[in-house]
């Protein structure tokens, strides 16, 4: 190893390498007294850039080896915990790289718990999205693909990063949450169980109408929608009698939550259309109205 390396500096001039040497030692800035110093030079600049730079590349590979064979779906999951382990991975670069170039690491976390205590009371709200980003990653109670109602929104999650999430809603409008609102507002989770979620549609027919019938058709409706889950099968529930209607509810499954308006929408023109088919009417207010003549009033206006 010696004599490749007296081979290569007797190629190069000795003066290229103190030169060189010259450049990687020298200060751009420097902290502390001279016992605790804290020095930034180029050479550390550069050995900073190129951990960074190797380090996103292994990450980028081993991402693209992970991914190929997920869902689009599983592939935003992954994405999420990805960038937070990214994020660490970084911050160790970063401690390893300063501490192999002899800087004492206490004084830099001394100096940055300082910091943080003055930032964590002007900005507290921004810590606490931090800590919520970091909560739901590793509790995974919202995860990207997830269809989920806040503030009585419900939107399909794209993106998990440390302070916001961010999801896009059935009117294709992307919405950026905090990610403190996980941790204390209420949050409907359509799919953190399971995929296939139960839904219903409901409808009044006339009082005189065969409820029978009405029950066949209310499922050959449901049946005959691709989008409906054929198992666990749709069924139909008589409600209650109303005032002027038979109240009745289709109750059914289906795997994208996210599209339920869509589904719904199109599950009752194809019960209209059954309905019509076979005369079964919808029911309007109707009020009965019984008229009663005074016939006292009648023999005094023929006296007069």
């Amino acid at each position: 190893m010696e004599n490749k390396l007296d081979k290569v500096t007797g190629v190069l001039p000795e003066s290229f390498w103190a030169t060189f040497n010259d450049f990687i030692q020298f200060e751009l800035i420097r902290f502390g007294n001279e016992k605790n110093a804290i020095v930034v030079s180029v050479g550390l600049i550069l050995l900073l850039v190129l951990a960074i730079f190797v380090v996103k590349i292994l990450l980028r590979i081993i991402r693209k080896i992970y991914t190929r064979k997920l869902s689009p779906d599983e592939k935003l999951r992954f994405l999420g915990a990805y960038n937070f382990i990214g994020y660490l991975v970084y911050i160790l670069v970063f401690v390893s790289v300063l501490s192999s170039a002899g800087i004492d690491i206490t004084l830099i976390l001394t100096a940055t718990a300082v910091i943080f205590i003055g930032l964590g009371l002007a900005m507290r709200e921004i810590f606490q999205d931090i800590i919520g980003g970091i909560y739901i990653i590793l509790d995974k109670s919202v995860q990207a693909g997830d269809v989920i109602e806040v503030n009585g929104k419900v939107c399909k999650v794209f993106d998990t990063k440390l302070r916001t999430t961010r999801a896009v809603t059935r009117d294709e409008k992307v919405i950026v949450i905090p990610n403190h609102k996980f941790v204390t507002d209420p949050v409907i989770n359509y799919t953190q169980n399971y995929i296939n979620t139960r839904q219903f549609v409901t409808i009044m027919v006339a009082l005189d109408a065969d409820v029978v019938k009405v029950e066949e058709l209310l499922l050959v409706a449901a049946k005959s929608q691709k989008k409906i889950l054929k198992t666990p099968q749709p069924f139909v529930f008589f409600e209650d009698f109303g005032e002027y209607a038979l109240h009745f509810g289709i109750y059914f499954f289906i795997a994208d939550s996210f599209r339920e308006p869509r589904i719904k929408s199109e599950l009752r023109f194809a019960i209209e259309k059954e309905f019509r088919r076979n005369n079964i009417k919808f029911p309007y207010p109707q009020r009965d109205v019984h008229l009663y003549q005074d016939k006292n009033k009648d023999l005094t206006n023929q006296v007069i």
